[in-house]
């Protein structure tokens, strides 16, 4: 049996976060589990419990036509952060899904960014909704983005359906 995303993602951040070039390569893991974030190519700086900090350096690729980050690169970064802040505090036997997202784009994202994410975590897998915040701040320090993920947490399911 697989095990819990929380206990796993704790696991693979303790074990390489320390060595050199370590975040990045947790990063690229973070790409095989969860392959559409891996598109990203975003890089985690830090990771705790209820708390996630990843940044995306500006390149064609996650570009618009106005010469700035693509919408929708936003809202994965954004999302990438809730996630790992949230699921990344699970107790073993949970499991979380986004179920909903809201986004205000308050100026054009350039440059290098950074998504921040501070959150309750669950104590236990009961299921529980949580609306979590995110900020996305520019290289200069500029807010650029705020979001809200929806997060529905509940027990892990057998893989018979039950």
């Amino acid at each position: 049996m697989p095990q819990s995303i929380g206990p796993l993602l704790r696991k693979y951040w303790q074990t390489l976060a320390p060595l050199p070039g370590g975040r990045w390569l947790f990063s690229r893991v973070l790409g095989l589990i969860a392959p559409y974030t891996g598109t990203l190519r975003a890089t985690v700086l830090a990771l705790e419990p209820g708390y996630c900090e990843v940044t995306l350096r500006e390149r064609r690729r996650v570009s618009n036509h106005l010469h700035s980050t693509h919408a929708m690169a936003l809202a994965n970064l954004a999302e990438m952060a809730s996630g790992l802040a949230l699921l990344n505090g699970l107790p073993a036997g949970a499991r979380g899904i986004l179920i909903g997202f809201d986004i205000e784009y308050l100026k054009k994202s350039r440059g290098q960014l950074t998504a921040r994410c501070r959150c309750a975590v669950p104590q236990d897998s009961r299921e529980q909704k949580y609306r979590i915040a995110v900020e996305i701040h520019d290289h200069t320090g500029e807010l650029t983005t705020i979001a809200h993920a929806h997060w529905l947490i509940g027990p892990e399911r057998h893989p018979d359906g039950k």
